[in-house]
């Protein structure tokens, strides 16, 4: 029972963790892109304006990554982006690994419980005898508690686990959306200045 109501507060933990952490506006802020193509467009992108954008939020810090690379062709920005990207996703995915793990493994310890307590309770019969009917009763509902309390932990955890699952693929799409309009607008740009 120890372990699983430790699980129970790691779980919680967790979850009030990646709610505030998974906000799609502030992985994503809506017209990031928007401000970052003005400040392109009117040559105002430095250094400094770069390492702002690159602070600024996950967004910002794969766009920043390509705008980097940008000058180097199409290929570098991509690969520089993905490699942010990457480290991205792995940051978004932060206790996830640890969620799924105690909404597998909480079931197991209360099943561990249930058959400790069992092992317990025929120990009891063997030196008392089954005359004793309430306290065999009480230690078999004892011993079943620890299956239920697993189940309580665990169900909420895989629900969770499966939720913030699809919320950062939601987010991982968005962000990719966002980053090849902005690898798109800059190369077809430099491919109709390169015409003219």
């Amino acid at each position: 029972m120890v372990l699983i109501m430790i699980s129970s507060v790691v779980v919680l933990a967790i979850c009030i963790e990646r709610l505030y952490t998974l906000n799609p506006k502030k992985i994503a802020p809506p017209h990031l892109l928007a401000t970052v193509w003005k400040q392109l467009k009117a040559g105002e992108m430095d250094a400094n304006r770069l390492r702002t954008l690159k602070q600024s939020s996950p967004l910002g810090r794969i766009l920043a990554a390509g705008l980097g690379n940008a000058y180097h062709g199409r290929d570098v920005m991509k690969e520089s982006i993905q490699e942010a990207a990457g480290h991205v996703v792995h940051d978004l995915e932060r206790y996830l690994n640890p969620l799924g793990t105690i909404a597998a493994i909480a079931p197991l310890l209360g099943l561990l419980g249930t058959v400790v307590g069992m092992i317990k309770v025929f120990a009891e019969i063997m030196t008392q005898g089954t005359g004793n009917a309430s306290a065999l009763a009480g230690g078999i509902s004892e011993a079943l508690i620890t299956t239920a309390a697993g189940l309580t932990v665990a169900i909420p955890a895989l629900v969770m686990h499966r939720y913030f699952t699809g919320r950062i693929d939601g987010i991982v799409i968005e962000l990719e959306q966002e980053t090849i309009k902005l690898v798109d607008a800059l190369h077809s740009e430099e491919n109709t200045e390169a015409r003219s």
